[in-house]
């Protein structure tokens, strides 16, 4: 594993990085290895990637962060939008004093982390793609209506789990909103360049089965794009597919992330010979 330019944080730190009109909750391990930057779900926490984190142990030097409205310390924003989750990657970068990453994304933090790799081909030391990041035109009028139907009917009970940090400050209609957005920039369309462009090593993780809000064999048809990604980028490939699915592929599969990041830093080690 080969360091990079990155000066070391001595100690681990955790505290808020100021963003836009809010804060971030952050913390950072410390420590002089690979920075590894954890993108999370949509609605997720930081800290769903301890098992990950354990896994790869003290030699990485990890950073997790909350996004706007999620967790119990992220603040309330008036932006929620796709393009503000990757500004905020640099945010966090920078006030961590962090150059170049290594990032881990896990369904939303995935689309992330393809977008910010992409933007970013000097500083991206390689991206791995949990069960996210597929390029399908899943969205129409009809499945716009039925997550704006869902999320109203969580709503209701939404309020109750916040101040446990399991559900985000969003508004029903906020949430909504953000899953809409995800299906406009999931479509191979827009989502097929992004991919194609990058030119750093991607790993992708895959689930397999449902995840939450889908039916039937939606999601496994989604993942299918994945076969026309890898054939037109070398760059990409699939590290594993795994039998658990969408929700529990962090909590069962962690050692296989874990190993898609070892991967994607060895790969990026070769190229840079």
């Amino acid at each position: 594993m080969t360091m990079h330019s990155t000066p070391p944080a001595t100690s681990r730190w955790t505290g808020t990085v100021p963003v836009d009109d809010t804060a971030l909750a952050v913390t950072d391990s410390g420590g002089a290895g690979v920075p590894v930057l954890y993108l999370n779900g949509q609605f997720a926490t930081q800290g769903y990637w301890r098992r990950t984190i354990a896994e790869l142990g003290p030699r990485w030097r990890h950073i997790t962060y909350d996004e706007r409205g999620r967790g119990r310390t992220s603040g309330r924003s008036a932006d929620y939008s796709f393009a503000a989750a990757v500004r905020d990657v640099d945010a966090v970068l920078a006030a961590r004093g962090v150059d170049r990453a290594l990032l881990v994304g896990w369904s939303y933090g995935a689309f992330v982390a393809a977008h910010w790799a992409g933007r970013n081909p000097g500083r991206a030391l390689g991206a791995v793609l949990v069960d996210g990041a597929f390029p399908y035109d899943w969205l129409d009028e009809a499945m716009e209506q039925r997550i704006r139907r869902q999320f109203r009917s969580w709503g209701r009970f939404m309020p109750l789990l916040r101040p446990t940090g399991l559900t985000p400050r969003m508004s029903a209609d906020q949430m909504a909103d953000s899953n809409i957005e995800l299906g406009r920039i999931s479509r191979e369309r827009e989502l097929g360049p992004v991919l194609d462009g990058i030119t750093v090593p991607v790993r992708y993780v895959v689930a397999s089965g449902a995840s939450l809000g889908s039916r039937g064999d939606e999601q496994e048809r989604i993942r299918t794009s994945l076969d026309a990604v890898t054939a037109r980028n070398e760059h990409i490939e699939v590290s594993a597919k795994v039998a658990s699915n969408h929700g529990a592929i962090l909590r069962k599969d962690f050692r296989t992330v874990a190993a898609a990041v070892r991967e994607t830093a060895a790969a990026h080690d070769r190229a840079a010979g």
